[in-house]
């Protein structure tokens, strides 16, 4: 029993002595957006997380360690989870299974717990040590003070009495022993005289010393809480005077806004501002204001920027059974199968692609860039930003009619307008920060039983007006998935190269389709940016709905051949940095159709706009204010009125194709805003817009519009 005993101790220690293991295995280890996650060997010891490329590594190499006293342990999901120290060790862990998973939080925070309990019991020893230490060493001192008090008094005595020895002698023969003797006893007495000054300068300097380091200590400690008052004070100052310019800039209109105004514009603030110093709201220090550009004649006026909406109605739950209404659709092109409101969200197409322009700021810093290869990484940012806001988006947006037209005017918030007109999907706009953005989409789209594949069709260009650079890009193809059985969601895959017309430069983006087995990051794209002669300047990486990074290359090699057996490009490159990250979604988005804080906005109705644009359509309204019932009446009414018209204009062009001299070709409708022509730089052809919309807004002059209302 002994000899068994032993072995299996043995076993369990490993063979080589205990090493107090508490777990170990195979966990998959996230290593960075090339490579994905990476199997790796973990051991769990002494409150320690290692890991190891093998077993075999044990030995002699460790690729890592983190202390679990310090760390934090999340879960995220079935099998993955992150520990943290809240520094620069973050270890994002995937498990085989959820049970496994389980098995090591349940491992790792029983080690925690012993670790930090180990921790706070070492540190008392550590603290109670140090102070036995500094007790110890004075104690010492005290007592050779102690010694040297004794052996000064011994030898005074001592010299005292051979002085008075010396007094009483009468000169003769012992006069020089006296003498010497009396000499002896006084150097003696100098010797413990100096050993006694020596020991008291010795207490005196670590008395000093100490009395220093903890004098520094307690200034550092007094210098950092007077520190964090002050930020705290700054900070509470901050949000109250942003809370009040946002209220003075955005609530009060002119007419109602405090007549105190300075030469500058500016209205004071209310006289009873808890603050003690006078705070001024100025609506032309507004960053994304027309009054932040001088040469605007604009920027004389003093108008409140609008304050747009933060919410619309819930979303009903209405239930309805899709596959009795795609079951006798499979293989059809989706614009042509009836769809009931249901399975929309309450825009149309043309604001869905308006939402393109969610991240605009990215094409106001490209316009900054001196160089054209860092400009192409904030557009090929652009691109993947487009995408953020269709990760929860399951819904189906309207169709545009013929003739619908939908405007986003942000020139006095951002900085930018746009408009967006049908057949095609042509949408131009321009911003005062020198960009123009400029796309033609279609969508092609087909029902697959299990799945919907949404091909969007056309080109986007993007334009700089400082470096005449000329961009162009495609879109990628976007599936919904569980069409029948399951939870719909979205994924987003294909290639896409930004190109710059002008120099030559181009990004090759890959959006990598989602597979359960695949050990990337779901939603994962990267991409290279390269010159005209092939040669690679940057690195991107990312998913498409949280962010996307940069790195400058430093040199690349040829690697090992890929699955596909292509040889792979490994890149050196430097640190990487943040090129876009997606902003928060409202809340309660989870109620309001997956809406982002812009889209919200998208439906809201404004005075001044045309008729035929979509914030007028009664049915997305009606689906909006959740009456469904009455929305699908009126969806039905708009759609035969719309096949009636077109109906009438195919006669129209019959009628004229039987007369020789004029001929025809179908249903040629013209857009009102566009036309089609032929891009110089590109040679595509697409619909560009040829001016007048946003004179007639201004003249309020809308009496060539179609009724399609």
């Amino acid at each position: 029993q002994v000899v068994l005993l032993f072995f299996i101790s043995l076993a369990y220690c490993g063979g080589s002595g205990c090493r107090n293991v508490g777990a170990q295995g195979w966990l998959f280890k996230w290593t960075n957006y090339i490579k994905g996650y990476q199997r790796r060997w973990f051991v769990l010891s002494n409150g320690l997380l290692s890991y190891y490329r093998t077993q075999a590594e044990m030995g002699h190499t460790c690729r890592g360690t983190i202390n679990l006293a310090t760390a934090n342990i999340a879960v995220e999901d079935s099998c993955n989870f992150v520990i943290s120290n809240g520094g620069a060790q973050t270890y994002h862990l995937k498990a085989s299974s959820e049970v496994e998973r389980q098995r090591w939080i349940t491992a790792l925070e029983l080690a925690k717990a012993k670790a930090v309990r180990n921790q706070a019991e070492s540190g008392a020893r550590n603290s109670n040590s140090e102070v036995q230490s500094t007790l110890r060493t004075l104690g010492s001192k005290v007592e050779d003070l102690s010694t040297c008090n004794d052996l000064i008094a011994k030898h005074g005595s001592a010299l005292q009495r051979s002085l008075s020895e010396l007094e009483a002698v009468r000169l003769g023969g012992d006069t020089d022993g006296k003498i010497r003797q009396v000499t002896e006893r006084a150097t003696l007495f100098r010797i413990t005289s100096n050993a006694m000054i020596n020991a008291c300068r010795d207490f005196l300097s670590l008395a000093q010393a100490h009395s220093k380091r903890w004098q520094k200590a307690l200034h550092s400690e007094r210098d950092q809480r007077i520190r964090l008052e002050e930020t705290l004070e700054q900070l509470a100052k901050q949000h109250n005077h942003l809370e009040r310019a946002f209220r003075g800039a955005t609530v009060l209109p002119l007419s109602q806004s405090n007549p105190a105004l300075d030469s500058s514009g500016s209205a004071k603030g209310d006289a009873s501002d808890e603050d003690d110093e006078n705070e001024f709201f100025d609506a032309m220090e507004d960053p994304q204001s027309l009054g932040s550009n001088p040469e605007s004649p604009q920027s004389l006026e003093v108008e409140p920027v609008r304050k747009r909406r933060t919410k619309i109605p819930d979303k009903p739950n209405y239930s309805l059974n899709l596959w009795s209404i795609m079951k006798n659709c499979i293989g059809k092109e989706l614009s042509k199968i009836p769809m009931p409101v249901n399975f929309n969200e309450p825009i149309s197409m043309l604001q869905r692609l308006s939402e393109d322009l969610e991240y605009y700021e990215l094409l106001d810093k490209a316009a900054k860039c001196q160089s054209s290869l860092e400009q192409l990484c904030y557009v090929a940012a652009f691109t993947v930003s487009s995408y953020s806001t269709t990760v929860h988006r399951t819904g189906k947006p309207f169709n545009p009619l013929l003739g619908e037209t939908y405007e986003l005017d942000r020139l006095r918030e951002s900085g930018y307008r746009s408009l967006h007109h049908p057949p095609a999907a042509a949408h131009h706009a321009i911003s005062e920060r020198g960009w123009t953005l400029r796309q033609e989409i279609s969508l092609a789209s087909k029902f697959r039983g299990k799945y919907l594949s949404i091909m969007p069709l056309g080109s986007i260009q993007c334009m700089f007006e400082k470096s005449n650079n000329h961009y162009s890009w495609k879109k990628v193809t976007t599936t919904v998935h569980n069409i029948i059985v399951g939870k719909l969601w979205i994924d987003q895959s294909g290639e896409i190269d930004v190109v710059n017309h002008r120099t030559g430069d181009r990004c090759h983006l890959k959006f990598a389709p989602y597979s359960y087995f695949s050990r990337d990051v779901a939603r994962k794209v990267t991409g290279v940016v390269t010159d005209k002669e092939g040669k690679a300047h940057y690195v991107l990486s990312g998913t498409w709905d949280e962010k996307m990074e940069f790195s400058r290359v430093m040199q690349s090699n040829k690697g090992e051949n890929g699955t596909e057996g292509k040889q792979k490009t490994v890149y050196q490159t430097l640190k990487a940095k943040e090129l876009w990250k997606k902003n928060p979604l409202p809340e309660g988005a989870e109620t309001m159709y997956y809406f982002s804080s812009l889209a919200l906005t998208l439906n809201e109705l404004e005075e001044g706009v045309a008729p035929t644009d979509s914030r007028r359509r009664p049915d997305q309204q009606l689906m909006e204010a959740g009456r469904w019932d009455e929305a699908n009446a009126e969806k039905q009414r708009l759609e035969e009125k719309q096949r009636s018209v077109r109906r009438e204009r195919e006669r129209e062009a019959q009628r004229a194709a039987n007369l020789p001299e004029e001929g025809a070709e179908g249903d040629n409708y013209e857009a009102m805003w566009f036309e089609r022509t032929e891009d110089a730089v590109t040679g595509e052809s697409m619909h560009v817009y040829k001016g007048g919309y946003w004179e007639a807004k201004d003249h309020g002059n809308w009496d060539m519009c179609p009724d399609i209302y």
